[in-house]
């Protein structure tokens, strides 16, 4: 029994060697697709919130109420960042986007007061920023609430489109990637198929011959998954080297979640292939083997 198992583990390597790193290459190529789909949704995330509402106060209000309508704004949960402009402010901000100086024909400045904020990404809709003009209007200090509309509009839509085409892109690259590994996984048994059968006629049971291969299967799916991983982080450290810019759009939990889906979709897929193969040959006859 001793000889047959240094036997077993003898011609099996190879092919478990070929197997994992297969799958390490497929789970690598679903891994980068992850990576692509959250960076593009957190570049979505940092346009909506490049949004900016601009509340106008009223001329001669009292310093309470525009003290008042500020903290208003602050404490809402849809406010990202804001920032208060006085009527100085907002000339100074005029002249620096190279308008002429109104000083020299008017006697006061035109230029109002306001309250400048961008809001958070899940706001960056038109259903939810009519409600948010509609509310901050109501108020006694404000005059006008303005933002792009068109922009916005264009913008989800634009974010839309992207998100279906990738989630179609993610359903098939899902669909290939099971398939894929379950082929390489059945062909790595396929090697080995004798020996299997081998084992069954001296008198091993069915649980006696898979529970090592079983084993084996979810040993090297989490190799496998932990390799692609390597390779992924690899590429995002290199992409990050050339490309800073994109080191923003970094999600530590959405890339923690993406390499647990990896190792785990390695583990899983692994062991089912490798027990069903192992299953479909203890089911079959000697001669069909061949």
């Amino acid at each position: 029994m001793a000889q047959f198992g240094k036997g077993y583990a003898k011609r099996s390597t190879p092919s478990y060697f070929m197997a994992i790193v297969g799958v390490s290459l497929v789970l690598f190529l679903l891994g980068m697709l992850g990576w692509i789909v959250i960076n593009a949704n957190r570049l979505g995330e940092n346009f909506r919130e490049n949004v900016e509402v601009q509340v106008y106060v009223r001329e001669n209000i009292s310093p309470k109420d525009s003290a008042t309508l500020v903290q208003y704004v602050a404490a809402q949960p849809y406010v990202k960042s804001w920032k208060y402009l006085t009527k100085e402010d907002a000339k100074k901000q005029f002249l620096s986007d190279g308008n002429s100086d109104f000083s020299t024909v008017l006697d006061r400045n035109p230029l109002p007061a306001s309250v400048n904020f961008r809001i958070r990404s899940e706001y960056a809709n038109p259903d939810s920023l009519n409600k948010i003009k509609a509310d901050l209007s109501r108020n006694i200090a404000v005059s006008e609430v303005q933002y792009n509309q068109k922009l916005v509009s264009n913008l989800n839509d634009m974010i839309r489109r992207i998100s279906f085409i990738l989630l179609g892109v993610a359903v098939v690259i899902s669909i290939l990637v099971i398939i894929l590994i379950d082929n390489t996984i059945r062909l790595a048994m396929f090697s080995n198929r004798f020996l299997i059968k081998t084992m069954q006629m001296v008198g091993a049971t069915r649980w006696f011959i898979a529970k090592p291969m079983d084993v084996r299967a979810l040993i090297n799916g989490a190799i496998s998954g932990l390799l692609a991983i390597g390779g992924i982080l690899g590429v995002i450290f290199v992409s990050e080297k050339y490309l800073p810019e994109i080191r923003a759009l970094r999600d530590y939990t959405l890339l923690s979640v993406l390499f647990v889906v990896i190792v785990l979709l390695g583990i899983c897929i692994s062991f089912i292939s490798t027990h069903r193969s192992v299953v479909k040959y203890l089911k079959m006859k000697l001669d069909d083997l061949y």
